[in-house]
């Protein structure tokens, strides 16, 4: 793109990693495409995009909004009067802003930004990671210019003329993993030639999966193999306190968050993530059998859902929460021991890859911008 002016975005995406990390690697893809830009941030007060997004360099303005709780509670009493503050602010935002281009990626500040900017005829872009959409970004697909997505057979949620399938952002060092398996397996002071099984529950662990995991280690150990047990900060002593007699103690580490990510991936031989979008796209890329289990509370189980997305093409199993505790030793190990199955998933997997999400979203961006200046 041939570059004039200085450009303006605003964005928007936050409440969850999943919401903001997506956000913030398409403004950083921005910026290195567009020569002179602005990036404004839109989130919601008191969520942690305040915090991160600032942390990755960007300017952000919080709104009043949060989303409505399940029960009647004085939340969502006061729910329509943050909506409304937040719809007149985001309006003000976009009057004073006056930007070349929109993008939303989800959380509650998306709604009012995106659809204050729609209204005033602004270039929009929504990102939908999920294979089943969220409400907030179902009602915005019919006012978006654009709908990313991460899954194909998005039709029924969004209009089909729309719909550009990207894949989902991923981090920069997972998206160009280099490191071998026995470096990997050796960073983390492990054996280089034994199998390895990597669990991972998120940024905040998944106290579900570390239960099933603590009644189970002594057993997964016994096999043969070893653990990356990236735990959370809740249950780390929950999971030091169920290896604390085991003679198999030394192949098992246990983190409460990894940051190299991209080493934990290399080493494994099998993943145990929650189903996410962030964690299955990260999946997909490394190209590694796992086994889903989806959090049943996330909105609209929308989990369940992508993790299916994946196992009805046999490229993933899913164990749902409630039968873990019981299956989860048969699960894994029979996943474990079982290559032809692992090599019949890692092919399976590949269907799903979409290249470079980042560099996709953004293209789209720069061709909102081009159609505005015409």
């Amino acid at each position: 793109m041939k570059q004039t002016k200085r450009y303006k975005i605003l964005m928007s995406g936050g409440g969850t990693g999943g919401h903001i990390f997506p956000a913030v690697a398409i403004a950083n893809g921005l910026k290195t495409s567009l020569t002179d830009v602005e990036i404004l941030f839109v989130g919601a007060k008191g969520r942690m995009e305040m915090e991160k997004v600032p942390q990755a360099g960007f300017r952000i303005e919080g709104l009043w909004i949060s989303g409505i709780q399940r029960r009647l509670t004085l939340k969502n009493l006061i729910f329509p009067f943050k909506l409304l503050d937040s719809l007149i602010k985001a309006r003000r935002i976009v009057k004073q802003f006056q930007p070349d281009a929109v993008v939303g990626t989800g959380g509650y500040a998306s709604g009012p930004l995106l659809k204050a900017a729609a209204g005033a005829g602004f270039p929009t872009l929504i990102l939908e990671q999920n294979s089943y959409p969220g409400i907030t970004n179902r009602w915005l697909g019919k006012v978006a210019d654009v709908v990313c997505t991460a899954y194909e057979g998005m039709e029924k949620y969004f209009p089909a003329d729309k719909i550009v399938v990207t894949g989902s952002p991923i981090r920069k060092n997972i998206r160009e993993m280099r490191v071998a398996t026995a470096e990997a397996r050796k960073f983390f002071g492990l054996d280089e030639n034994r199998k390895t099984l990597l669990i991972i529950g998120g940024s905040q662990g998944a106290l579900r999966i570390n239960e099933a995991v603590a009644k189970h280690v002594e057993q997964l150990l016994a096999t043969g193999m070893q653990i990356i047990w990236q735990t959370g900060k809740p249950s780390r002593g929950m999971a030091e306190k169920s290896l604390l007699n085991s003679k198999f103690r030394n192949r098992v580490v246990v983190k409460d968050f990894i940051y190299e990510m991209d080493k934990a991936y290399a080493a494994a031989d099998v993943v145990v993530s929650r189903a996410g979008a962030i964690a299955i796209a990260e999946i997909i890329q490394v190209n590694k059998p796992a086994v889903f289990i989806p959090l049943p509370s996330a909105a609209e189980d929308h989990q369940t859902h992508n993790a299916r997305s994946l196992t009805e093409k046999d490229a993933a199993l899913l164990l749902e929460e409630k039968n873990a505790s019981r299956h989860f030793y048969d699960v894994v190990v029979g996943l474990i021991k079982n290559e032809e199955k692992k090599k019949s998933i890692k092919m399976n997997l590949r269907q799903f890859e979409h290249g470079d999400a980042t560099e996709k979203i953004v293209e789209q961006v720069l061709k909102l911008i081009e159609q505005k200046k015409v």
